[in-house]
């Protein structure tokens, strides 16, 4: 057991570069792999995964902006309307997954029209793996109901089917429901010229999109992707979008603010001019934001592989002052400008929890919650690394806190010295293992503490009291049933081992299924690996 854990501490929590390049399963292996470079394999650890497998991307043909007619884009807010051949985006029927494919063939085989539409679309144009496949159907809610007689209908504003395909949900959604519930379209829109009926009722739901980016549709059986408004184009030139004034669209939804961070932080775009004032002139009115709504978008941001690139966008357009003054007030502290583009601890933890998840394999947010409370306690009181080693081997193998101080004192490993969070290394603690193991005590009794404030509005409303420019929040939009779970997960080391669980295999793939489940296990394994490696980086 011993010798096992001391090669875990020498050769860290991470993956190998060769693993990452050869054992697809190994995941952070096939997060970032686009569908174009994956080919079903059998990697050398024997389990099924993909490897690099080029070919010639087909990319979309540059082609001017024409109505349906052919004629010229006017300069006035008519839509280009396009029509285009999937097949131009290398977009394949086999990059949809079969349970959704299931729903669009039984509803087609009832005489229904069906789309995939929204974000989806987008990433297979992009050629990433979509976070979920949205369906819309010409069909009334009802009617998919009689199709498929396990599905439920949601929401009352905005009612929509989930269509239940084994433990997997597709969400379904009518033409005419959207009609009726939807806004009218903007009148500075014009139908696009040639507009059949099944083209007006596209063309009228797409304006009720929220970005540009977010309003094509995709038939898979015709193969087709119709584009009324703009949102090619955007996707080629990389740009984040309202479909009406940005001003108002975020007026309408306030939660589209963070939903634009999110879109440019995932892929990488960039907000248009309008989008990125609009996002800073309206950024105090996510303070009316329903709480549960603010933590849902977080943790879109944090939990599907873009971490790093939304705190950054967040600190950047002066919204992680509101959403989270704590985290702010470090950055601050840090030094940290607006467009700053080095790194700090925070975001080097986030950094290794993305190389672990993806759109389709996300952690639960009891994971990143507590990244931020162990951040936020090393903060507070920097800790010698082998402190920091000792709690992550403790938490991660479930052996006795004194076998895993054992353990850390013989890792050799260099830690990350540039991190203010780390003290140095203080000789009369680490040859002592008493007090080895009170430090490691104290450190979970502090990623507690942490964890409460984090639902104390007294104490986020004074946390950027230093700094009187800055705008003041005591949002609050993380449950105390939540954060107390989180305070049981990461605040607590075991004295004595658990002998019956043993020691897991070196090589043990990350349960995903279990970790957005938010087991208890599989969340503080993770939690423990990507600590251990922000710490000790790998070579």
């Amino acid at each position: 057991m011993l010798n096992k854990l001391t090669t875990m501490a020498y050769g860290s929590f991470g993956v190998s570069s060769r693993a990452l390049i050869f054992c697809r399963p190994c995941y952070g292996s096939i997060r970032d792999l686009p569908f174009s470079l994956r080919t079903p394999t059998i990697g050398h650890c024997g389990c099924v995964g993909a490897i690099a497998a080029p070919r010639n991307l087909v990319k979309p043909r540059k082609e001017e902006s024409r109505d349906f007619n052919g004629a010229r884009r006017s300069k006035d807010k008519s839509m280009p309307f396009k029509k285009l051949d999937a097949n131009e985006f290398g977009i394949q029927r086999s990059m949809i997954p079969e349970s959704t494919r299931m729903v669009l063939n039984k509803l087609r085989k009832k005489g229904f029209q069906v789309y995939l539409v929204g974000g989806c679309v987008r990433d297979l144009i992009l050629d990433r793996i979509p976070k979920d496949f949205d369906v819309i159907t010409s069909a009334e809610l009802t009617e998919v109901r009689k199709v498929f007689p396990r599905c439920q209908i949601v929401g009352r504003r905005f009612p929509i089917c989930h269509v239940y395909v084994d433990d997997i949900i597709i969400e379904v959604s009518s033409f005419s429901t959207s009609a009726r519930t939807g806004k009218a379209p903007n009148k500075n829109f014009r139908k696009p010229a040639g507009c059949n009926d099944r083209d007006y009722i596209r063309w009228k739901n797409c304006l009720q999109r929220d970005f540009t980016v977010n309003g094509l549709m995709f038939d898979p059986l015709e193969n087709v992707v119709y584009d009324y408004i703009g949102g090619v184009e955007d996707i080629r030139n990389s740009k984040v979008r309202t479909v009406s004034s940005a001003k108002l669209s975020f007026i309408e939804d306030k939660a589209r603010i963070l939903r634009a961070i999110r879109i440019a932080a995932r892929l990488g775009f960039s907000l248009t001019k309008e989008v990125a004032v609009s996002v800073k002139e309206l950024s105090s009115s996510l303070l009316r934001l329903d709480p549960s709504r603010v933590q849902m978008e977080i943790n879109y941001m944090l939990a599907y592989g873009s971490a790093e690139a939304s705190l950054r966008l967040l600190w950047r357009f002066g919204l992680m002052e509101i959403l989270l003054p704590i985290q702010a007030s470090y950055f601050v502290s840090q030094g940290f400008r607006r467009r700053d583009g080095r790194s700090n601890m925070l975001l080097s933890m986030f950094r290794n929890l993305d190389r672990l998840v993806a759109p389709d394999r996300p952690c639960n947010e009891f994971l990143w919650i507590g990244i931020l409370a162990l951040h936020k306690a090393l903060v507070d009181q920097p800790r010698d690394p082998t402190v920091v080693a000792s709690y992550c081997l403790a938490i991660y193998s479930e052996v006795s806190l004194s076998e895993a101080i054992e353990i850390a004192k013989s890792n050799s490993k260099q830690h990350n010295s540039n991190f203010q969070e780390l003290s140095g290394h203080e000789k009369d603690t680490v040859d002592s293992d008493s007090k080895l193991s009170k430090q490691v005590m104290s450190l979970a009794e502090s990623i507690k503490s942490a964890a409460r404030k984090m639902n104390d509005r007294d104490y986020l409303a004074n946390a950027m009291s230093k700094y009187p420019q800055a705008p003041s929040s005591d949002m609050v939009f993380m449950s105390k049933l939540m954060l107390e779970r989180v305070q049981k997960m990461f605040g607590s080391v075991r004295r004595r081992g658990n002998e019956e669980r043993g020691v897991p295999s070196l090589d043990r793939r990350i349960n995903y299924k279990s970790l957005a489940l938010g087991d208890f296990h599989e969340t503080r394994r993770v939690f423990a690996r990507i600590v251990f490696d922000t710490v000790y980086p790998p070579t």
